[in-house]
């Protein structure tokens, strides 16, 4: 493990700071932050939110994932098993124009199909390992059938494939390689000759956009994607749903509490119509995902205690009906919200709930191990649910 994974994100943002030959207030005149601020969050006193990095990392030029610390590998082979797959990803990227040279036939696409199935089917249970042990093969073969035949079908399979390389490699710091990915992904939805899959892509480019820091360009992305869904389509509503609630989530992001509770009231009224009635992309779009996607809209706006409070209305219920991946993504977020308002014991409590959920996903989510971080910093004496998870976690 690269030693300044353990560092505290603070550190990191002072070195990068002093490499720009910046002060404080040069750094909060840049990222629009205050100079008292950025010094609690380099002394450790603030948790940094997502807005604040990529506010910063913009300011100074430099990738998120460098303030992060990203990616965050394992000390052991098999801690670090899940990274394994990315150098596989990256010799697919290789192939544009032409299919791989294959050792063996590849698998038909009626197989092919089930493994994307399969695989796809992993990701909202955050299987980040299994995900990367099927997935370069896959594509691979993918890859040869959709040059070879130039079958819509193949294509369209091509297309879920690299995106499930997207979320894994997106999920795990490697921004760049996500990026590269979703290029292919994006070529292969358009021609997969379904109109829809190129609306759907961008529904990641728009995320990773909004970690950047470039709020205005990913909202227009996802306005022009609303604006091409077919409502005849039988996916029209799930389509538009996703694309709706990604905005949610820029907006208020950006700091814009008007367009993000009206893209959350569209979604929502998309519910309440009952147009939530597909899930041919694997957006999970329904009325428990626009339930917590509420929560979220209200942390990322810094309205906690309006955060705390749809939190509440939520139930367990209501949650059980997330797949992991969800279900952890608001004990994240809630997380958060709870260490900002100074609940420390029922952050950690939260913060559990989303490892036992799921456990690779928040051992690698940048946001968790901030929180983690700044529960140890706060405590004289740390409780052992906490230690447990701070070595888990490797902060």
């Amino acid at each position: 493990m690269n030693d300044t994974t353990r560092e505290p994100i603070g550190v990191r943002i002072a070195r990068a700071r002093k490499r720009r030959g910046l002060t404080q207030h040069g750094l909060s005149t840049r990222a629009n932050y205050s100079r008292s601020h950025i010094a609690q969050v380099e002394k450790g006193h603030k948790v940094a939110t997502p807005a604040f990095v990529a506010a910063v990392a913009a300011a100074l030029g430099v990738d998120p994932s460098e303030l992060y610390g990203q990616p965050y590998r394992g000390d052991t082979p098999r801690d670090d098993q899940v990274h394994a797959a990315v150098p596989e990803l990256r010799r697919v990227l290789a192939y544009v124009g032409v299919g791989p040279d294959l050792d063996a036939p590849p698998r038909s696409l009626d197989q092919l199909s089930a493994e994307v199935a399969t695989i796809r089917g992993l990701l909202p249970a955050a299987k980040l390992t299994r995900i990367g042990e099927a997935l370069p093969s896959v594509c691979e073969e993918l890859a040869w059938h959709a040059y070879t035949t130039d079958k819509p079908r193949a294509w369209a399979l091509l297309n879920r494939a690299l995106s499930s390389g997207v979320s894994l490699t997106r999920r795990l710091g490697y921004a760049g390689d996500a990026l590269a990915l979703l290029e292919r992904a994006e070529d292969a939805a358009r021609r997969s000759q379904d109109p829809h899959l190129p609306l759907v892509a961008h529904l990641p480019r728009a995320l990773l956009l909004m970690n950047m820091g470039q709020y205005k360009p990913a909202l227009a992305l996802l306005d022009r994607a609303a604006a091409r869904v077919d409502d005849s389509r039988q996916d029209a509503g799930e389509v538009a749903g996703a694309l709706a609630l990604r905005s949610a989530i820029v907006a208020a992001r950006s700091g814009d509490a008007h367009t993000a509770w009206e893209q959350f009231a569209r979604a929502d009224d998309l519910v309440r119509a009952g147009r939530a009635r597909t899930d041919v992309h694997g957006t999970q779009f329904g009325a428990a995902n626009v339930a917590i996607h509420g929560a979220a809209v209200a942390v990322e706006l810094g309205d906690l205690d309006e955060a705390a409070r749809r939190d509440r209305q939520i139930g367990e219920r209501t949650l059980a009906g997330l797949v992991p991946e969800r279900r952890a993504h608001h004990e994240i977020d809630m997380s958060r919200a709870l260490t900002e308002l100074g609940d420390y014991d029922t952050a950690l409590k939260r913060l559990l709930s989303a490892e036992w959920i799921a456990p690779q996903m928040t051992r690698h989510h940048p946001t968790a191990r901030l929180v983690v971080r700044h529960l140890v910093d706060v405590r004289r004496i740390l409780p052992e649910p906490l230690r447990g998870l701070h070595s888990r976690m490797r902060v």
